[in-house]
């Protein structure tokens, strides 16, 4: 959340996907965190989730889950707060809400509705070194792009096994890895896996913007192969990547109780930059 609304659920895919997109650029732009996460802009454009609101605040709820945002020229208008009531006298059950950035705004609302934070996710960032560490894999492990329709099963699946404790990344299904790679940022050249013969075993995924830092959107590693430095290989290919596209700044979200992750990134010049904080509601 970032901090009077139409519901917008009646909307066609292209203006619930032209308005969520503008107010959550204007909102980038402003605050430094994008106030949503790309699955729930993906479920929104295709109608798969609910949004309310306009081009001054809306909100995306999924399930459980609601991010919402206010955009910068009309915060201090009790619209957030509005929002959210809206979302809470609409919805049943626990209601978990993602505070993105973690800003003064959004604690102040929390406090307000009387939220509990349950979950920590760390935005790290650290400069790209000049000469990349070369990565040191196992003889015969084979670093190589992504191929669209052809790598989709096996990263799939391997995506669907690494991250089987982490509720967004972990579903994603066909459907979701299309809809990204029809993003504009996508390009499979910033896509690096990891092969030990026919075995796909680990893989760093990149997003880059113009004007934001290359990102690294997710690193996965087979469960059947930690333990064995893999996490390692595929991020130092990420970042000799990142140099290669003249890319000067790295950053990444990690769990904050993911110590292995924390440990991996730290030997890599990663540090603090901002936090999300998925805050609770129990009724």
């Amino acid at each position: 959340m970032t901090g009077g609304a139409d519901d917008a659920t009646g909307v066609d895919d292209a203006g619930r996907a032209s308005f969520v997109s503008e107010l959550a650029s204007a909102a980038t732009a402003a605050d430094g965190s994008p106030p949503f996460n790309d699955q729930a802009l993906v479920e929104a454009r295709r109608g798969q989730a609910r949004v309310l609101g306009d081009r001054h605040a809306a909100a995306i709820v999924r399930g459980d889950e609601v991010e919402l945002v206010v955009h910068p020229d009309d915060r201090r208008e009790g619209r957030g707060a509005e929002l959210l009531q809206r979302v809470i006298d609409e919805t049943t059950g626990p209601l978990a809400v993602w505070a993105h950035g973690d800003l003064p705004a959004s604690r102040h609302l929390a406090a307000r509705f009387a939220l509990t934070e349950t979950r920590r996710l760390l935005q790290q960032r650290a400069s790209v070194p000049a000469d990349p560490a070369a990565p040191k894999r196992r003889t015969g492990d084979e670093l190589r792009a992504f191929r669209p329709g052809t790598d989709d099963a096996a990263w799939l699946d391997l995506n669907a096994r690494a991250f089987a404790d982490h509720p967004e990344q972990g579903s994603i299904d066909q459907a979701d890895l299309d809809a990204r790679r029809a993003e504009p940022w996508f390009d499979a050249g910033d896509f690096v896996l990891l092969w030990r013969g026919d075995e796909l075993i680990a893989f760093c995924w990149l997003k880059l913007e113009a004007g934001q830092p290359g990102e690294f959107y997710a690193v996965g590693v087979s469960p059947d192969h930690q333990g064995e430095g893999l996490g390692g290989v595929v991020v130092d290919a990420g970042l000799a990547r990142l140099r290669d596209r003249g890319v000067d700044t790295a950053a990444l979200y990690v769990e904050g109780d993911n110590t292995a992750a924390l440990r991996l990134y730290a030997a890599r010049g990663f540090a603090d930059h901002a936090v999300d904080v998925q805050y609770t509601l129990t009724r």
